[in-house]
């Protein structure tokens, strides 16, 4: 089953196809459709890592903020 997204993204390459064609078989992929699936695949790797490292630093931030209390009396 194809991915309608990836799909999509391949009917509007137009002028760029030839273009992607040759970087994904430079690459060592069997075609464009592998070729952006990887591609989309990296993206939302990044996306979560990213989101994992805020959401640690948000958590870091916190614990610091708890931490700062003052005890000035």
């Amino acid at each position: 089953m194809q991915n309608q997204e990836i799909v999509k993204i391949i009917e509007n390459l137009k002028g760029r196809r030839n273009y992607e064609e040759k970087r994904a078989s430079k690459l060592g992929f069997a075609s464009l459709y592998d070729y952006f699936e990887d591609k989309i695949l990296k993206k939302k790797k990044a996306l979560e890592e990213e989101q994992k490292e805020l959401e640690a630093t948000k958590a870091d931030d916190q614990q610091k903020a708890k931490k700062k209390s003052c005890s000035c009396y």
